[in-house]
């Protein structure tokens, strides 16, 4: 199964870390003419996971964990047509 992890920090939220990931991933399919499965699927996890998000929502959920000086990471999964996540409080 194919993951993404994504730390946000204070100075960069997790719908930022997502686009720029997403960004990255793309250019690097661009530049590549083979085929390459595992980068497709996590380019289409970021993708739905960037259109389906409430991310004030999730920012709320996470940001004061970060204002108290812990660490926060997500792991995205792609299920199916969707994207699921998961928080850890490190």
């Amino acid at each position: 199964m194919t993951e993404i992890n994504l730390e946000p920090s204070l100075s960069t939220c997790i719908q930022t870390l997502s686009r720029k990931q997403h960004e990255r991933i793309v250019q690097e399919l661009l530049k590549t003419p083979e085929e390459q499965v595992e980068l497709e699927q996590k380019a289409e996890m970021l993708k739905i996971f960037l259109e389906s998000t409430d991310f004030r929502k999730l920012r709320k959920e996470y940001e004061p964990y970060l204002v108290k000086g812990k660490k926060v990471k997500f792991t995205l999964r792609l299920i199916t047509d969707r994207t699921e996540y998961s928080m850890e409080i490190i």
